[in-house]
């Protein structure tokens, strides 16, 4: 990288702007934003800029836990060279450079009354699997980390495909376009208020907590009615 460009991104950047959190499920407030620099996304832990000298850049800041940054820029080095995902360029102490990737979440797509065309799902599906070809495990995966722009789909974020388990986010997403959206918000787009959608993505993150909670109770019980016949 050049040696300007990084003491523009460190000094007139990284080094003056704040990222606050008040709910670790909510997206970071930023505050302090120096003159020529835009925020184009937030997330729980990490906040996105770009600057017009740059415009194929984009600097992701975290906010803490810098050893999960590192975890993230392997992912990108794993990932090689994808159409659907960004690039690394640089792995500072507390922010990325990456390729600037250009577009429309789904999330603000739905909220705007825009058609997501089933390319869009086909492209991300297909990427989260070279993904997991590529020894990754696609997680956290959900409708405001990926985008669309002229009928091509992209994956935004990457920062937990090195966690295990099993995250169903997208492919509950995937059952719930094609199931309820091609039916209704595709043949008839409306705008939908955020209010709307935080709300449904609230209940959303309440039923799977649930959900879970239920299963490890039903577990817990079989495996105590196991340990009893043995016994």
């Amino acid at each position: 990288m050049d040696g300007q460009l990084l003491k523009m991104i460190e000094e007139g950047l990284v080094e003056k702007i704040l990222l606050e959190s008040k709910n670790p499920h909510d997206p970071v407030i930023v505050k302090n934003i120096p003159d020529g620099w835009k925020c184009i996304e937030t997330g729980n832990y990490a906040a996105v800029f770009s600057h017009a000298t740059c415009p194929g850049l984009a600097v992701k800041v975290i906010r803490e836990n810098t050893e999960a940054l590192k975890k993230e820029a392997k992912v990108y080095k794993q990932l090689g060279d994808h159409p659907a995902y960004s690039k690394c360029f640089y792995h500072g102490p507390n922010y990325l450079v990456l390729k600037k990737l250009k577009g429309i979440t789904l999330y603000d797509a739905i909220a705007k009354g825009i058609r997501i065309p089933a390319s869009v799902i086909g492209d991300i599906n297909e990427a989260l699997l070279f993904a997991r070809k590529s020894g990754l495990n696609p997680y956290d995966v959900h409708a405001k980390n990926v985008m669309m722009k002229d009928g091509r789909g992209y994956v935004v974020d990457v920062s937990d495909f090195y966690k295990e388990g099993k995250d169903e986010k997208w492919d509950d997403f995937v059952k719930a376009y094609q199931k309820i959206y091609l039916k209704t918000l595709y043949k008839h787009p409306v705008k939908i208020p955020y209010k709307v959608l935080n709300f449904i993505r609230h209940a959303y993150r309440f039923y799977k907590n649930l959900k879970h909670k239920r299963s490890q109770k039903r577990k817990h019980a079989s495996n105590l009615s196991a340990y009893h016949r043995q016994n």
